[in-house]
């Protein structure tokens, strides 16, 4: 190996990607042992990390280039040592100049101390906390003060963040480009709000409201008109998922909605307020939109709404249909205890979607009213690849025979469908039309009815669900 050029042995570690095979290079001689050392820019440690904070220090040394490091304590136990502390993130921060991206994940030993170590690290461009319990709004106002280039910062599960005067702060920055934040309960829709004029910058914005916290706490108080009208400016925005949230009419997030001029993706789930409005506006003013996911509450999931006439309807498929040329990935979803006749989205609705859009993946989940009729006019779904079906009960053998003659269908999905038997794949079998076929607790389908018909088959069956 001496006589080997030694930009070759660079070229040739660079191309190694899996951890594990770099490591096992690294300890066939001293140059690979350098060239790994020099090469790498990303670690990944947690529990085995023992003593924690003397292991980081030796790697820091070892790995002088490091720029992505992820620290997850995910399924730790007090056996297994001590986690990493507040002075472990002092290491990081004077042995890692060129850190720009950080996860910390159940790093439950680091508090608001920690994070203001990180101050210094002038680079940091992207941050993930996930379930650090001991950290808050003070430790995340004291860390974005000092970094002023974050683009990325994702919050999950971080409970103690109980004010947000650092979103004001981003706001001023007009730096921040990718906001999660996932079930952190003191943080509601209207403090969405202060980021002010970062909302021109943001790209992707993830909202989560802890279900079980919101239905308890906030589905009393639907009345959220104490918001005020604001002018969100978010002609950036690409990517918007919004869970469980509270969409107040022509106020907060509902400001959002028809204002993304550049939005490709959108998921909205269980978000309790949206109107036809809402949607039709957004489909008028989105017209690059790629993909949309519709999960939409049942009447008797939410009881205050009954008789309300705030749900959606084919007003808003039909919108979507006729402005979103672009539109190849559509997903419905009704939630739990939905019944067929309180469904608000009806067949013609739905199929206007296929019929006018270039629809590639096309889902749907407890849509009773999709049966067999739906299933004859995606026959003519030109450009229907991928079809999930998940608890469509009005579907049965009669519909799926009609799978052989979708032009351009290659991987179909079935799960928890009681219409459909073994007869409804016989057709498939042997075609090969199929490159997957998945097959996921329907109780009158069998193993043995899935092979052959597709050139990769998945089957599982478990009936717990039924009981």
């Amino acid at each position: 190996m001496d006589k080997f050029p030694e930009h070759l042995i660079w070229e040739i570690l660079g191309r190694i990607r899996k951890t594990v095979d770099r490591n096992s290079a690294s300890l066939a001689c001293k140059q690979f042992y350098k060239f790994d050392s020099e090469q790498r820019h990303s670690l990944r440690v947690g529990c085995g990390l023992d003593p924690a904070n003397v292991a980081l220090v030796s790697l820091c040394n070892r790995f002088p280039n490091l720029t992505k490091v992820e620290i997850t304590y995910a399924g730790w136990m007090s056996r297994l040592g001590k986690q990493l502390d507040d002075q472990g993130l002092y290491v990081l921060s004077v042995n890692c100049p060129c850190l720009v991206d950080l996860t910390l994940s159940y790093c439950t030993f680091i508090t608001d101390v920690g994070l203001r170590y990180l101050d210094t690290c002038s680079n940091l461009s992207a941050l993930r906390l996930n379930f650090t319990t001991r950290i808050t709004g003070c430790g995340i106002l004291s860390l974005v003060v000092g970094c002023k280039n974050l683009r990325l910062l994702h919050l999950i599960r971080c409970l103690n963040v109980n004010s947000v005067e650092w979103l004001e702060y981003l706001g001023k920055l007009e730096t921040l480009e990718d906001l999660l934040i996932k079930n952190c309960r003191a943080i509601g829709e209207g403090d969405l709000i202060k980021l002010g004029l970062s909302w021109r910058k943001l790209k992707r914005l993830q909202f989560e409201v802890d279900a079980n916290y919101r239905y308890m706490k906030v589905y009393d108080r639907l009345a959220v008109d104490r918001w005020q009208k604001q002018r969100v400016p978010c002609e950036n925005m690409v990517e918007l998922s919004l869970i469980n949230c509270i969409i107040s009419p022509g106020r907060g997030l509902a400001c959002v909605l028809g204002k993304c001029r550049n939005l490709e993706k959108i998921h909205l789930d269980m978000c309790v307020g949206v109107r036809d409005p809402d949607i039709i506006n957004l489909a008028k003013k989105s017209s690059n939109l790629r993909s949309i996911s519709l999960r939409v509450p049942s009447d008797f999931s939410l009881p205050l709404l009954m008789n309300n006439p705030l749900r959606l309807t084919d007003e808003s498929l039909q919108a979507l249909a006729h402005n979103c040329a672009m539109l190849e990935s559509v997903r419905i979803s009704f939630s739990d205890g939905e019944f067929p006749s309180f469904s608000s989205f009806t067949l013609n609705g739905i199929l206007s979607l296929i019929q006018k859009c270039p629809v590639r993946e096309f889902a749907l989940d407890h849509v009773y009213s999709f049966n067999d009729v739906g299933m004859e006019a995606l026959c003519s779904a030109k450009n229907l690849e991928i079809l999930e079906l998940v608890r469509c009960q009005e579907i049965s053998d009669e519909g799926l025979q009609l799978v052989t003659q979708f032009p351009r269908l290659s991987i179909l999905r079935l799960k928890k469908c009681l219409g459909v038997t073994d007869d409804g794949l016989k057709p498939l079998v042997g075609s090969y039309k199929l490159d997957l076929l998945a097959v996921e607790d329907c109780p009158q389908i069998s193993e043995r009815s899935v092979q052959g018909a597709a050139r990769s088959v998945s089957f599982r069956q478990d009936l717990s669900w039924m009981y």
